[in-house]
């Protein structure tokens, strides 16, 4: 094997036939004719010494070798065209690129309903992989590339890393709809008091969001009323509708899941707000495929400061927020 006696144009070819499954559709996608195509497969079998696909009735399968070598050639690919001409066209109606997104399980249920439709729609022939990486290994995981860039409450501060906030999340708490602090309460407003007589219901997931929920808790001294904490924000649902606890979770999440559950919702004034942040690593900035994922994530998700862009940021938040 001699790599200055391989043609990188077959390297395109290795790329294209292993993101499609298939030597008719990377020819299309390459713009050549499927014998050119097939002769650049029988090229690299020869340079590889190895089937690099074996066909299949459900497609071609990469072999181990195309397997441990393809995602490492599409990504250098992509970052010389970068390199070389600046800036790469970028057609998302015929790409099939791969998007490798870190979100939490809250995430999950507040981006993905909306983020997946939405690419189904613009972007049909891409992939969308959450890969969940914890929170304090975000910025190492974007710098290697490991993930291509994360939704979440995080607090960037390394070099390189490079955000925009989405929107401000206020906590509300939410409770089973027979709940009631004290005998003949009115109004939906939990006063300080009120929610340090609650036992108390919180998740503290690693993935891209920090323990919010808690750290405010900590600052209003009431520690000592978590009675559980969970893992994930799907599991509080159901545990207060079945129980007298009282759980804190971002508004966008109690509004999308109450038509579900039916549980009640409380407005906590005090609450701070946290910034909900898409984060990317500069090394990417100028790669097309990613602008153009991150100017999707900004339409379906960023919310106006109050008097930007002449919005109504309320009006934005709901649509945003809309049950999926």
């Amino acid at each position: 094997m001699n790599f200055r006696q391989l043609d990188l144009n077959l390297l395109r070819v290795l790329v294209s036939i292993h993101q499609t499954r298939s030597v008719t559709a990377a020819g299309k996608l390459l713009s050549l004719s499927q014998p050119a195509t097939s002769n650049a497969l029988a090229r690299l079998r020869y340079f590889f010494d190895d089937e690099l696909f074996v066909r299949t009735p459900q497609g071609l399968v990469p072999t181990r070798i195309c397997e441990q070598v393809a995602p490492t050639v599409a990504a250098e690919l992509r970052a010389l065209e970068t390199a070389v001409t600046g800036r790469e066209a970028f057609d998302p109606q015929h790409s099939h690129v791969e998007w490798r997104v870190s979100m939490s399980d809250l995430g999950e249920m507040t981006f993905l309903p909306t983020l997946a439709a939405a690419l189904h729609t613009e972007a049909p022939h891409s992939r969308l992989t959450n890969i969940s990486v914890p929170a304090n290994d975000v910025a190492a995981a974007l710098e290697a590339r490991e993930i291509d860039f994360c939704l979440g409450i995080l607090h960037p501060k390394q070099r390189g890393i490079q955000a925009d906030v989405l929107f401000h999340e206020p906590y509300v708490a939410i409770t089973s709809p027979d709940w009631t602090p004290t005998p003949g309460h009115k109004g939906k407003t939990l006063s300080p008091a009120e929610l340090a007589s609650a036992s108390l219901l919180v998740a503290s997931p690693t993935a891209t969001f920090h323990d919010s929920v808690s750290e405010m808790l900590t600052r209003m001294k009431l520690d000592d009323r978590i009675a559980v904490r969970a893992r994930h924000f799907g599991a509080l649902p159901e545990m207060v509708m079945n129980s007298r606890m009282l759980a804190i979770v971002p508004t966008t999440y109690a509004r999308n899941a109450q038509p579900r559950y039916g549980f009640k919702v409380w407005t906590l004034p005090y609450a701070p707000a946290y910034d909900v942040r898409l984060l990317w690593h500069a090394s990417t900035a100028r790669d097309p495929s990613l602008q153009w994922v991150r100017a999707l994530v900004h339409r379906l998700f960023r919310v106006p400061a109050a008097g930007e862009d002449g919005a109504a940021p309320a009006k934005r938040a709901r649509r945003r927020a809309a049950p999926q």
